[in-house]
């Protein structure tokens, strides 16, 4: 498999090949990563790996599960791997998702803002906290359609999995937006292709960020498919007991400091 090492940026979230990431970046540490990447000629991709947090939390913690109460401070220098433990690579969930920062933008405080799109699932290797910012390396992880023995193709059983899967969906957000179903994103504004189709949802139901993991990590987009059809039924059934909740945004989560 393809391997490369590429800068690291832990976060409290999981990001989805395809998915847009916002990113507020004021931490010394990850805005040496970005002077790094605005290094590299803006017609050539600026990389970097996402990966979500077991334990601890992106803006270093002051005291073990305390959050930083400085935050209106300017930024502490940081080592690249405090408040990810002795071993960071045991901190973080070995899947990731490699980013392309397509606009990285300096702030006149220092810090920067930057949007970037998830492109291909990878997974760490190992980590090294020995520069200014964290990197790993990786290995890319294919996106296989996946297949049931006797059922027809892998991308026929995806393709029917994916139909299962927006109805259910269109059921979920109706729910969780208490609207109409005509004022609801209707097929024609989603993809025909299952692994995108996967990606999207996967981002776009509301889940802790485990469950999030385990859909990234599925080994097949059928196995994703099939693990979200039942996990919309399950939190379409419950949400139907509870109040209606603003609708989803598909394509873009909130931004995310650092």
């Amino acid at each position: 498999m393809t391997t490369a090492r590429l800068p690291l940026f832990p976060l409290n979230a999981v990001l989805f090949p395809g998915l847009v990431l916002p990113l507020n970046v004021f931490e010394e540490r990850y805005r040496a990563m970005m002077r790094e990447l605005l290094r590299i000629d803006e017609d050539e991709p600026r990389r970097f790996v996402v990966v979500a947090i077991r334990d601890g939390r992106e803006t270093a913690p002051t005291a073990t599960g305390m959050p930083d109460t400085a935050a209106s401070a300017p930024p502490a220098e940081r080592a690249p791997a405090d408040g990810f433990g002795p071993d960071p690579v045991q901190t973080f969930h070995r899947v990731g998702c490699v980013a392309d920062a397509a606009k990285i933008r300096e702030r006149a405080d220092g810090s920067y803002e930057v949007l970037a799109t998830g492109t291909t699932r990878v997974r760490l290797l190992s980590v090294d906290a020995s520069g200014p910012f964290l990197t790993a390396e990786v290995e890319e992880l294919p996106e296989d359609p996946g297949a049931v023995e006797g059922e027809d193709t892998a991308e026929d059983e995806a393709g029917a999995l994916a139909e299962g899967v927006l109805r259910a969906f269109r059921s979920y957000q109706k729910r969780l937006a208490g609207a109409s179903e005509r004022s609801l994103t209707t097929g024609a504004d989603l993809p025909d292709d299952p692994s995108v189709v996967s990606y999207l949802v996967a981002a776009a139901a509301v889940l802790d960020i485990p469950s999030k993991q385990r859909l990234l990590q599925a080994p097949d987009t059928a196995t994703r498919l099939r693990e979200e059809l039942a996990l919309l039924r399950k939190e379409t059934a419950v949400i139907r007991y509870l109040p209606s909740l603003p609708a989803v945004d598909l394509t873009r989560d909130p931004m995310h400091p650092n």
